[in-house]
This record gives C-alpha cells, sequence and structure tokens, in this order.
C-alpha cells in the first residue's frame, strides 16, 4: 500500500477516522460519503484513487444497509428513479468522454444552495413534489452519479418531498446509492481500477471503520424525529451545493 499512502501508520489512522465519520454521515442521511471523506482522503491518497475506493465501499456499506431494512424502501419510488437514473448516469458519461463537466458545477451548485436555504428557512417546510419530478431530479441525480461520484444529494430533495416515512425515504435513498454504486463500480471493473491490488487491501482496512459507522448512523437515525431527520438532510444538501460552489471556484 505505500504506493497509495506513503506516510505510515499516522494516516492510516487518520483516514481510518475520517471514513468511519463519512460512514456515520451516510448510515443517517443515505449519502454523502465523499462530501465528507474527500478532502481528507485527498491529503494521503491520489485524487484518482479516491473516486474508486469511496465506490467500492459505497456500495457494500448501502448493500449492509438494504439487507438490513430493504423492506422498507417504496418501490414505486425506485420504479420512477431507477431508469432515469441509468439514463443520467449515460448521459454523464457522454459528458465525460465529450466536453469539460466542470461547468455545470456552478450552477447545480447554486441550485441545491438555494434550495436548502430555503428548505431551512421553514417558509414551507411541508413541501411536496409530484412523481412526475422523478423524471428531471433522476436524470440530474444520474448524470452527476457519472461525472463527479455525487448524486445523492438530488435524490434526497426529491425523496424528502415524497416520502412521510424517515426510514422509507433513508432505506429507499440507499437503495439507490447502491444501484449507482454499483453501475460505477462495474465501470473500474471493466476499466482495470481494481487491478490495483493495494486498493483493494486499503478498502479492507478500512472496511471495519465503514461497518461500525453505518451502524451508529441507523441507529441515530431510528431514534430521532422526522423533522430532525429532514432538517440534517437539509444540511448535508446545503454542504454538497457549497462544496460544488468551491470545487469550481478552486
Amino acid at each position: 500500500m505505500s504506493d497509495i499512502i506513503p506516510i505510515g501508520m499516522t494516516g492510516f489512522v487518520v483516514i481510518f477516522v475520517t471514513l468511519l465519520c463519512a460512514y456515520i454521515i451516510f448510515g443517517i442521511a443515505g449519502f454523502g460519503t465523499a462530501l465528507v471523506a474527500s478532502p481528507m482522503l485527498a491529503l494521503f491518497i491520489p485524487i484518482a484513487k479516491i473516486v474508486p475506493l469511496l465506490a467500492l465501499m459505497d456500495l457494500f456499506a448501502a448493500l449492509i444497509n438494504v439487507s438490513r431494512d430493504g423492506h422498507n424502501a417504496d418501490r414505486a419510488e425506485l420504479r420512477r428513479l431507477v431508469p432515469v437514473m441509468i439514463l443520467g448516469s449515460l448521459v454523464g458519461a457522454a459528458i465525460l468522454l465529450t466536453t469539460r463537466p466542470e461547468v455545470l458545477l456552478p450552477a447545480l451548485g447554486i441550485f441545491v444552495t438555494g434550495y436548502a436555504l430555503y428548505s431551512l428557512s421553514g417558509v414551507k417546510p411541508q413541501r411536496t413534489f409530484t412523481p412526475q419530478a422523478a423524471i428531471p431530479l433522476g436524470t440530474i441525480g444520474g448524470i452527476f452519479s457519472a461525472l463527479f461520484g455525487s448524486g445523492g444529494f438530488i435524490y434526497a430533495i426529491y425523496l424528502s418531498g415524497r416520502l412521510p416515512n424517515k426510514e422509507s425515504m433513508r432505506i429507499t435513498q440507499t437503495t439507490l446509492i447502491s444501484l449507482s454504486t454499483l453501475i460505477r463500480v462495474v465501470m473500474f471493473v471493466f476499466a482495470g481500477v481494481y487491478a490495483d491490488t493495494s486498493l483493494l487491501w486499503l478498502a479492507l482496512f478500512l472496511a471495519p471503520g465503514m461497518l461500525i459507522g453505518v451502524t451508529v448512523g441507523r441507529r441515530i437515525t431510528l431514534n430521532i424525529s422526522k423533522t430532525q431527520f429532514l432538517k440534517f438532510i437539509n444540511v448535508m444538501i446545503l454542504a454538497s451545493g457549497i462544496t460544488l460552489i468551491v470545487r469550481f471556484l478552486l
């Protein structure tokens, strides 16, 4: 693993703790790993390794949550979102091959930030979406998942305006993330990314932190109210929007 992280045990401990915190967030919200972990991981791991590492770990984290609570997922919403998510992923891949996707960051960042601030303001806390909103939001989520490995907050915007039950929203969100990351992991497999065994060893080393994190996050979710859950989701959406804007500016 020295070719990935050449700094010794201290670096591994920092990364382990970072991933533990990131997967507590994931266990609560069903997304947000890259938002929390990427800035710290970038100090120790080449950026090209971060997305495939987190994709692999997100897939297993999501599968763990789905295996526990999959019966609570809203299948009607999954049927609406999954086809357009796949379509969006294909569009995102095409954009990635033909243009500079960074130009899309500020527009989405401003939209997401504005939406989160509006939701947190309490002006209209009981917002709802029609089923047709799945088409644009699911497609956009798929596009940004393919481009930047982070589209979960878009699905969260839609699901928070559709599902009244916080547990149903969390596990539906997690199911979408598992499907999205599966697509990315398969792409990385065919690209030969995981032929780098040091990356797989690193994921194995970090797995206990991921397992503890998703378990703690799940328990927190079960013990908070829907209002607290939605506020947490909107704070994560706000952080995602700000991160997109900063990413473009830097």
